[in-house]
């Protein structure tokens, strides 16, 4: 888990469109950076959702919102049309920011332990600071507390 005030890493990932996509594009702008497992799995889409339902207040306070997952760029063309999600989406299928944000950790599913993407949410500021780490998150509340976060502006 990457602790707040240190610079965020950056990296070039392929969005829905198969277009590079860096973590420096967004420079001078807030960014929500969300990690989930799997697109179209019941909480990933919860969170998504919540989200895109909040996708304009989001914008409102200046920030972009970001989702990451290892699924590739064919599914996650399919998830965001069939849930109609305004934001970007990224396909990490070589572990490369996930790894770099520290996210693809050790889970246990009914006593079988594996590696996979820990729900995590860490939001940016202008400058590519970490300014809120947010690990373990629930898919149903992620999307409100950090828009509540960024609201007050307690930065």
């Amino acid at each position: 888990m990457l602790e707040t005030g240190i610079k965020a890493p950056d990296f070039t990932l392929q969005d829905k469109d198969g277009n590079s996509v860096s973590l420096s594009d967004f420079k001078g702008k807030k960014v929500v950076l969300y990690f989930y497992p799997r697109d179209n799995t019941p909480g990933c889409t919860r969170q998504a959702l919540g989200f895109s339902e909040l996708y304009d207040r989001f914008k409102a306070v200046g920030a972009e919102v970001i989702g990451v997952s290892k699924d590739s760029v064919a599914s996650h063309v399919k998830f965001a049309q069939k849930h109609n999600l305004p934001f970007v989406l990224l396909s990490d299928t070589q572990l490369e920011a996930i790894q770099a944000y520290d996210v693809w950790q050790e889970k246990k599913l009914y006593g079988k332990v594996s590696m996979g993407v820990v729900r995590t949410a860490y939001v940016i500021d202008e400058n590519g600071i970490v300014i809120k780490a947010m690990p373990k998150v629930k898919p149903d509340s992620n999307a409100s507390e950090i828009l509540e976060f960024l609201e007050k502006g307690e930065l």
